[in-house]
């Protein structure tokens, strides 16, 4: 019966002087001190986390990211499960036999354990109760182009009853919430980030973000907001938990981390949308993720192939939308939240037990017997260079390059089993597809 102790091991909400012991896959029990076993001491032990926002893009668009590598670079990053989005997959999973073609795709290559969220497009309604019960944890949305025109945008009237199904089935319905609206563009450098800015404005969100909450109290049906990046959307959304709504909120690594003053000209590593705001906007999102209006944190890990980024004309408005920072996304919070005073049980309560919850996998969200045993030791207090040649993703694209990060991760564990050694991927794979409740 293997046990894992350390002088720092996260055990309701503190980190404490304790043993974790495992028997199968599932902790046994948690005993205070340490005793006979692996002695990780004074790395912090705490719950591998939970992505549940991650865009692995095959079967289809393998050359984008595939389950092999970006399960690699997950395990890397301390994190033991990811939930896939059901784009940019070809083909998108928007029906029972694209979800089944997806699970197929990921058997035998993953490092760690994959759920899957579905998709709601106009016209799949009778797709979604199929689905849920397949085990799709959830349903995204789009209210605007999707960036793939077989993922397409829905409306307020494709959505109602997509929603009343969802409520029946338990499923949260998943939000990209920018409702597009008719700007006046400037006639300006497209290499320059402001430019792109410009472009999708903060009302762009806000008016999604109402539009949502209307249909929950409405429709009964939980929704969630994926990768906020609007500050002025926040009290739209505190109104509504305070309503006592069924609504949640995430925000990105790159929302927390970036800012759009620092954005060097033409280098499209940092197009995303919504886009990376200015460092007020950034401000005011820590304070609504240190509130609770903002409910976790998760990577929005959306790479392409580098051609798609433009690189060769540095253009913000053709490159692709999307950041890979799967295997950064720890070091890159910890860095930001360490400096503004919170503590390794804050990070973990916004990077395991939020995503985590979201998604259903409530056996994932602390150490406590009986739960999973997926874990990561780190090193909080560890700082280097983020050197691209050590990412597991396929393209290692990011604008973390060269970036000072604090804490590094020494191992990861699923379920109770090394699966990370803080150099590579250890072991046989034993990542599974996760397709009905744990």
């Amino acid at each position: 019966m293997p046990s894992f102790s350390s002088s720092r091991v996260l055990v309701d909400g503190q980190l404490v002087p304790a043993t974790v012991v495992v028997e199968g896959e599932r902790i046994q029990r948690v005993v205070c001190g340490r005793l006979d076993g692996l002695d990780l001491s004074p790395q912090v032990l705490m719950p591998a986390l939970v992505d549940a926002h991650v865009h692995i893009n095959e079967p289809g668009r393998t050359e984008w990211e595939g389950f092999a590598t970006a399960t690699r670079a997950a395990a890397a990053g301390g994190v033991a499960t990811l939930v896939d989005m059901p784009l940019n997959s070809i083909p998108v999973t928007t029906t029972l036999a694209a979800l089944w073609a997806k699970v197929e795709a990921a058997r035998g290559q993953l490092a760690v354990d994959v759920a899957f969220w579905g998709g709601v497009v106009p016209g799949n309604a009778g797709e979604l109760a199929a689905m849920a019960r397949a085990g799709a944890r959830g349903f995204k949305c789009f209210l605007c182009h999707s960036g793939i025109d077989d993922f397409p945008r829905s409306t307020e009237a494709d959505l109602r009853p997509a929603m009343a199904i969802l409520r029946e089935s338990g499923r949260p319905l998943l939000v990209h919430a920018e409702l597009e609206s008719e700007l006046r563009q400037p006639d300006a450098d497209p290499r320059a980030y402001a430019t792109y800015l410009h472009s999708r404005p903060k009302e762009w969100e806000d008016r999604a973000v109402a539009m949502i909450v209307n249909l929950v109290r409405q429709t009964g049906c939980r929704a969630h907001i994926v990768h906020l990046s609007s500050a002025t959307a926040l009290p739209i959304l505190r109104a509504a938990k305070a309503e006592g709504l069924p609504i949640t909120a995430e925000t990105c690594p790159h929302y927390l981390c970036l800012r759009a003053e620092d954005v060097p000209e033409g280098d499209t590593t940092y197009k995303c949308a919504p886009p990376i705001r200015e460092d007020d906007n950034r401000a005011a999102l820590w304070a609504a993720l240190a509130e609770g209006v903002i409910d976790f944190v998760v990577s929005d890990h959306s790479p392409c192939v580098p051609a798609l980024k433009r690189f060769d004309t540095g253009n913000f408005l053709e490159a692709w939308g999307g950041i890979a920072s799967l295997q950064l996304g720890l070091r890159a919070v910890w860095t930001e939240a360490a400096a503004r005073g919170h503590d390794v049980a804050t990070i973990s309560r916004w990077m395991t037990a939020g995503p985590a919850t979201l998604a259903g996998l409530h056996d994932r969200t602390r150490i406590a017997a009986g739960n999973r045993a997926d874990l990561v030791a780190w090193h909080p207090d560890d700082a280097d260079v983020v050197d691209v040649a050590r990412l597991f993703h396929r393209h290692p694209l990011t604008p973390y390059r060269d970036r000072r990060l604090r804490g590094r991760v020494a191992s990861t564990w699923l379920g109770g089993e090394l699966i990370y050694d803080g150099r590579d991927i250890v072991g046989p794979l034993r990542g599974r597809p996760l397709l009905t409740e744990s």
